[in-house]
């Protein structure tokens, strides 16, 4: 494949990012603002020409590229590798109830990419699965120099790190993604680069 860009787009805002609930894998919708964001941030994304998207399985992921691939007459394909982290015994808990059953946890899950919440994954887990659909990409006889993945916020993160290189000690020192913002990575030389972090536009 002809892929030499690289758009990483996160969803937006879902019942449980408004009432501060961690969701993981479990299927939150968005909502009224976060259809109004994705419809905000569509026309954005669309000068970047993508000739696919890609988005997790998880409805507010796919709800979010639809806006997108709606508009624009783009094709959709949908991979359940794209999918958030699995957060095992956190999933659907305030952060404040998981700090008050397992004080200075979450500060650990932030700070170490090698370590999982209780029955979830690690971001390492998460980078190497999201890691296999790039992957694909660059094998594939498909003919798009644009791709853009819909999917969430720890995935993102996780898949930008692992395609820049970074150390694992680093990772953490990647901020978090704002919802409907986006991360642009070019493809030189056999190179991930990064060209923008965290852009998005607000109205």
């Amino acid at each position: 494949m002809t892929l030499r860009r690289l758009v990483l787009w996160r969803h937006g805002e879902t019942d449980y990012n408004a009432a501060g609930r961690m969701q993981g894998q479990l299927d939150s919708a968005l909502t009224e603002v976060g259809w109004k964001q994705a419809r905000f941030a569509a026309s954005a994304l669309a000068r970047f020409e993508p000739g696919l998207v890609i988005a997790s399985d998880l409805r507010r992921a796919t709800d979010t590229a639809t806006v997108l691939t709606e508009a624009f007459d783009l094709p959709l394909r949908l991979d359940k590798r794209l999918r958030e982290t699995h957060l095992g015994e956190w999933q659907g808990l305030t952060g404040a109830a998981v700090d008050e059953r397992a004080p200075g946890e979450r500060d650990r899950w932030r700070l170490d990419a090698t370590w999982a919440p209780p029955g979830g994954e690690s971001r390492l887990e998460v980078a190497e699965r999201a890691h296999e659909v790039v992957a694909d990409l660059l094998n594939s006889d498909e003919r798009a120099a644009t791709v853009l993945f819909a999917a969430h916020g720890g995935l993102i993160l996780a898949l930008t790190a692992k395609l820049l290189r970074l150390p694992v000690e680093l990772w953490p020192s990647l901020g978090g993604i704002g919802n409907c913002h986006w991360v642009e990575l070019e493809h030189q030389a056999g190179t991930w680069r990064l060209r923008a972090y965290n852009a998005g536009i607000t109205g």
